[in-house]
């Protein structure tokens, strides 16, 4: 286990459920059961808040951890296109993430490949919301 991973999942401030969440969205990982429910407040298509609350492994966690950071007074549009550097940083183009989104380096690396599902899980459950 990396420690630098358990490190940022227990970096867990966003970690919580919003009540008057906008808009909201769950998955499930069919692999390994792991769940995730993701509420967002979206003003004049701004995420202005952002929580999630699951039961699943250390990756995914420290995967929407990091999500929710970069989501907060960003453009829905900006955090679609992270959502699909995301999933193409898993389909080959290792380069995407290291130029636009630093934050995530530490998470997207080529170690970590064998954890797609776990580290898209929260990508994917996002992308539900703001790709509408």
């Amino acid at each position: 286990m990396d420690l630098e991973i358990l490190k940022i999942a227990s970096d867990n401030n966003n970690n919580r459920y919003i009540e008057d969440y906008t808009h909201h969205s769950k998955m499930k990982n069919s692999l390994c059961g792991d769940e995730i429910f993701i509420n967002l407040v979206i003003k004049k298509d701004k995420i202005i808040d952002f929580g999630y609350q699951g039961k699943s492994c250390i990756y995914c966690q420290a995967s929407a951890n990091l999500l929710s950071k970069i989501s907060i007074n960003k453009p829905k549009s900006k955090i679609n296109e992270l959502c699909d550097d995301a999933k193409s940083f898993f389909e080959g183009d290792s380069e995407v993430i290291k130029k636009k989104w630093k934050l995530m380096n530490k998470l997207f690396n080529s170690k970590n490949k064998i954890r797609k599902e776990c580290i898209l899980l929260p990508f994917k459950t996002v992308k539900k919301i703001v790709s509408i």
